[in-house]
């Protein structure tokens, strides 16, 4: 029959739950450390319980050895020839168990320590069985009872150990009573100096999941699958659901009759929004299901492989689709697992433009690229803005007369290195067709290119290239520029080609 300690030590076991043994190697190290204590020995002490009559016997351990030379330490060690004296049956590499008087000498100081011993070990053990018990259900959803709010944590009573739910981890629509009983998740297990902490939560995506398995027996039994759950706790929740069977409505089940199911889940999490989407392996049709509410003109796939798309809308559904500071594109990127860029239409067409005008807007040419203008007269004109030759083209003599440094002469100079410069880019093959009137340039915006154009014809009208030239700068005349008979047919020659 046990003894009443160890009945007592059982009952202690059973309210922790924790080994009994744990709890008699408890008792046992706590008899040997206030044996320590009054002996004053640095001897090997063990303590024994006896279960069956609840004495504890503690005693000293020395290693038996063969010979003198062997002890290193008298209080460790033995030799085999001193160990037969007490016991004859040991060998070398036995224990000799030496006796200690315990019953009587231990006093209140001692068995205070014992008590804190005791207390230490069982602290330790329950900890430990917390942790094994409760790391293996993160993810997993529990009843609780609020138990108290320290601060902005509330504390929860798992039954068998508390758990924590700090201020992240809650909705900020809920607020908590104590008594009052609650669904979270298990979030995680932490190791603490205090003992493990379970940290639950009312924030996570995966409470939505399990609320809706609990609610809509189509997710229950698997006929609709949940793909994706996107969650600002308090806020919004999209979530993308998926039928394995053609005859059932996914979204519908969700919603159920007048939107009970749904209904009865918003209610839980205190009036959070929820959006059921419909899931889909197409990323653009899914993301034109994700950004709803608002209506989406057009997505595109900017990049595959990173995961980018743009999306189009109207520009009255802009803001709709962003959603406040941003939390349905937000959500809607979660959801899918794509970058979105969301852009208006107005917004798309200035996009456009603008590429577009750069595409027809030709490179800037530097001024070193026009054979026929020196260095110091490039200084001149860039002391002046004027660093491309487009700009230069663009110049009439007034202006450049204008700039210090720079003479009639210096003009005529310049025309007619520009002129050759982009006579020279179209390779002499454009003629001026036959009857062709070559159109006057307005009074006051004569061109520099058209002024080298009238300085140069005169000397080489016969020449079809300088003709060309002269009409694509804006040389001017009311009368069509009339061609040689050799002219016309080298025309007509390059027209065929």
């Amino acid at each position: 029959m046990a003894s009443e300690l160890y009945n007592t030590i059982d009952a202690l076991s059973r309210e922790k739950g924790i080994d009994p043994q744990i709890v008699v190697s408890a008792v046992e190290d706590a008899i040997v450390v206030a044996t320590r204590k009054y002996y004053k020995t640095q001897e090997n002490l063990r303590a024994q319980l006896d279960k069956d009559t609840g004495k504890i016997r503690a005693f000293a351990v020395r290693m038996v050895v063969e010979t003198p030379e062997q002890v290193e330490d008298p209080l460790l060690q033995i030799t085999l020839e001193d160990a037969r004296k007490v016991d004859p049956s040991l060998e070398v590499g036995g224990e000799l168990q030496i006796p200690k008087e315990t019953e009587g000498i231990l006093g209140r100081i001692a068995a205070q320590l014992a008590k804190q011993v005791i207390f230490q070990k069982v602290r330790e053990a329950e900890r430990d069985t917390v942790y094994n018990e409760y790391i293996g259900r993160v993810g997993e959803i529990v009843n609780v009872t609020v138990k108290r709010i320290e601060g902005p944590d509330v504390i929860l009573d798992l039954g068998k150990a508390e758990s924590r739910m700090p201020r992240k981890e809650q909705s900020r629509l809920e607020s908590f009573a104590i008594g009052e009983r609650v669904r979270v998740i298990i979030a995680r297990v932490e190791r603490a100096s205090k003992g493990p902490a379970v940290v639950v939560s009312r924030a996570a995506p995966e409470l939505v999941q399990h609320l809706f398995q609990t609610e809509v027996p189509e997710i229950y039994d698997g006929t609709v699958v949940i793909r994706a759950i996107a969650r600002e706790a308090g806020e919004r929740t999209k979530i993308a659901v998926m039928s394995k069977d053609k005859d059932v409505d996914a979204v519908g089940a969700c919603v159920g009759m007048k939107g009970m199911r749904v209904q009865s889940i918003i209610r839980e999490l205190r009036g959070e929004k929820i959006d059921i989407i419909e899931y889909h392996e197409d990323a653009v049709s899914f993301a034109e299901k994700a950004l709803q509410p608002a209506k989406v003109s057009r997505v595109t796939v900017v990049d595959t492989a990173d995961k980018h798309l743009e999306v189009v809308v109207d520009d009255s559904q802009l803001s709709l689709a962003i959603g406040k500071k941003g939390q349905n594109v937000r959500l809607a990127a979660k959801l899918l697992g794509w970058k979105i860029d969301i852009k208006s239409e107005e917004e798309k067409r200035q996009e456009v433009e603008q590429q577009m005008s750069a595409l027809v807007n030709p490179t800037a040419t530097p001024l070193e690229s026009v054979p026929g203008i020196g260095e110091g007269l490039i200084e001149k004109l860039s002391a002046a803005g004027i660093t491309t030759v487009e700009a230069l083209a663009d110049m009439t003599p007034e202006q450049l007369e204008a700039i210090e440094g720079i003479g009639p002469k210096t003009v005529e100079k310049i025309s007619l290195a520009v002129n050759n410069y982009f006579s020279g880019l179209e390779g002499g093959e454009m003629g001026v067709a036959e009857g062709e009137v070559v159109p006057q340039a307005a009074e006051g915006e004569e061109t520099l290119a058209s002024g080298a154009a009238e300085s140069a014809v005169p000397d080489q009208l016969s020449n079809n290239e300088t003709v060309a030239s002269a009409n694509e700068t804006g040389f001017g005349g009311d009368e069509s520029v009339p061609l040689s008979d050799e002219a016309d047919s080298e025309a007509a020659s390059s027209e065929e080609k």
